[in-house]
């Protein structure tokens, strides 16, 4: 395939393409680019617009965490390459490609060494208040991650991590964990209970926001039923 570099308008044009019902592999053999690269740009622009398909001039950073925590998700089993990418805000399936052979190969991962941080997946820093308040909002909209990284101006990869680090251990996992030790030694019993009986009501917020969710899609289904029913007649 050809290596070459296509402009934001040949983009566009490939994909205005495969909108019109043309398979990745028939544009593969037409425009002499690989589906999965294809594939990348139909990523960005649906999430940035024009602004995706346009090329940096610059590497874009990755921490080791996050390179790790990508490569043993998509390890897994439990998703695609492509959806690790969506998830992980990943420039491409085949940087995350080279990730997984450098993993597998027994070499060290390591932080990119230099690049920038892109606008539109920046990220900023949080209070514990705030990240719970941001999961809850999420899991309350059926885990749009894209839509709370919107409206808290966080990255999507911040809501996702949240998100997961709160399923796994609640909202005590939200936690800055540096000093975590000695501030809860210093704890008092009535201070420990006070703690207790926040994480219950923290617990009993995120189950409303769950049964809210689900009274939603309820909602839409019977109305997907009632307008198939009247549709008969």
């Amino acid at each position: 395939m050809s290596k070459r570099a296509y402009s934001v308008e040949e983009k566009y044009e490939i994909l205005t393409a495969l909108d019109k019902q043309y398979s990745p592999g028939e544009l593969e053999s037409k425009y002499n680019v690989h589906r999965s690269t294809i594939l990348d740009w139909k990523h960005k622009f649906d999430k940035y617009g024009f602004e995706g398909l346009k090329e940096s001039s610059t590497w874009k950073k990755y921490s080791k965490e996050l390179k790790l925590a990508a490569i043993r998700d998509y390890l897994s089993g439990k998703y695609s390459i492509r959806e690790i990418v969506e998830l992980y805000e990943i420039s491409s399936t085949s940087v995350l490609r080279r990730w997984i052979k450098k993993y597998n190969s027994h070499r060290d991962i390591k932080d990119t060494a230099q690049g920038r941080t892109s606008s539109m997946t920046k990220g900023r820093k949080t209070t514990w208040e705030e990240r719970v308040h941001i999961v809850m909002d999420c899991l309350g909209n059926g885990k749009d991650y894209q839509k709370a990284a919107d409206t808290y101006q966080v990255s999507y990869q911040q809501v996702y991590q949240w998100v997961k680090k709160f399923e796994d251990g609640g909202d005590e996992a939200l936690k800055d964990k540096r000093g975590k030790k000695k501030e809860d030694a210093s704890l008092t019993p009535v201070e420990k209970i006070s703690l207790h009986m926040k994480k219950l009501e923290r617990e009993n917020e995120r189950l409303r926001a769950e049964n809210l969710f689900l009274k939603k899609l309820e909602e839409c289904d019977r109305q997907v039923d009632c307008y198939n029913y009247c549709s008969l007649f």
